[in-house]
């Protein structure tokens, strides 16, 4: 049996390899096609060509390659075509996949249809819900919010949890100690410029009203170089940069509190029970039109899911290194009545996501060789 996996970008690429393990697992003679980055292929893929040139962000990048996107997008089509696997699985993505996806239907290939990660059409373009179901057979949703997006709309779809969840035991039972906080400032240039002073200023406050605090930024080498730069023009001389992943899992696993951007780190701290806060600054103009078009009434993916404002958002002009100080402390008492209410409510996420059940890989895999199965015997 062939299965088709496209992955567009890094994320995607690493779903789509613990997705290839788990499939391998249920059925070992299954074979694949597609396209992906090194980790699909560590799990066996020959991708079709480099995802690099599907992993383009911004306007200004975009517009330029959409010559070089549209070439790919007809090779990838005509190889599912010559290669009529028992299935399409795209991950994420869903600027690339659906185009794949259209184009299949509108050349009615036989083959089941799956996407992998559901487009957030709960924070802008609700309208993409309604018209999913004519592009593809099933969904798979990482949030167990997200499937009653889609299901009034006639597109099936199951939540299968976040890949987060699938690491999270190697670290969740350490020992924490009572005096690292993290600091992580994102990794993006733009987040990095603006947020590590900040965050740098918070560290110093908190040192002041406690000497014994220590505070690690792990980083990545897209970055590191300006966090280097404005790590050594601060006053905090003697924070620990952390740029290897083994390290970096350590410190998550030691550390008692932590400042950070917002984004999916928030979700991979709450899932480690982490006490901390998020913060962001944009550009004034960024920050005017994401208020008036972002349809959420939190930017953090643990809130929404829990449906309550349980981690603190300090944005834009609450982004200061004395708000973020003042917000962060009451998560240092270990006795604290704010640290306890904190992690009672990471252990409701925990349920939520289903934390030490079936992994979301294996569900994935599951429901998708069921779901070529009920095709074939139709």
């Amino acid at each position: 049996m062939l299965v088709y996996l496209i992955a567009g970008e890094p994320s995607g690429d690493t779903l789509g390899a613990k997705l290839m393990r788990a499939l391998k697992k249920a059925d070992p003679k299954i074979e694949f096609a597609g396209l992906g980055g090194e980790n699909m292929q560590k799990e066996g893929l020959n991708s079709l060509f480099d995802i690099t040139d599907l992993a383009i962000m911004g306007l200004a990048e975009v517009i330029p390659s959409i010559p070089k996107v549209l070439k790919r997008l007809k090779q990838t089509v005509a190889d599912i075509k010559a290669k009529q696997p028992a299935a399409v699985i795209t991950i994420d993505s869903w600027s690339f996949s659906s185009r794949v996806h259209k184009a299949l239907r509108k050349d009615k290939i036989d083959t089941l249809q799956i996407h992998y990660v559901a487009p957030q059409v709960w924070a802008w373009k609700k309208g993409r819900a309604k018209t999913m179901y004519k592009y593809i057979d099933h969904l798979l949703t990482l949030f167990p919010n997200e499937p009653a997006y889609f299901t009034p709309y006639r597109l099936t779809a199951d939540c299968v949890g976040h890949p987060a969840i699938e690491d999270i035991k190697q670290t969740e039972t350490k020992t924490k100690e009572n005096n690292l906080i993290l600091l992580l400032p994102g990794s993006r240039h733009n987040e990095v410029t603006r947020l590590l002073p900040v965050f740098l200023q918070t560290a110093a406050l908190l040192k002041q009203q406690n000497p014994a605090l220590e505070f690690a930024l792990p980083t990545v080498k897209t970055v590191e170089t300006s966090v280097r730069q404005i790590l050594k023009a601060s006053q905090m001389k003697d924070i620990k940069i952390i740029n290897d992943p083994l390290a970096k899992k350590q410190a998550f696993a030691d550390a008692h509190a932590a400042i950070a951007a917002s984004g999916t780190v928030s979700l991979e701290l709450a899932l480690l029970k982490i006490p901390h806060i998020i913060a962001y600054k944009v550009a004034p103009l960024t920050a005017f039109i994401a208020r008036h078009f972002l349809k959420i009434w939190s930017v953090n993916l643990p809130n929404i899911i829990l449906n309550e404002r349980v981690i603190k958002e300090m944005l834009q002009e609450s982004c200061t290194p004395a708000a973020l100080a003042e917000a962060i402390t009451p998560y240092l008492d270990n006795k604290g009545k704010a640290r306890e209410n904190f992690l009672q409510k990471m252990t409701e996420l925990h349920q939520k996501l289903g934390v030490g059940k079936e992994t979301p890989s294996q569900k994935a895999a599951s429901i998708i060789l069921n779901k070529i199965k009920e095709r074939h015997q139709k």
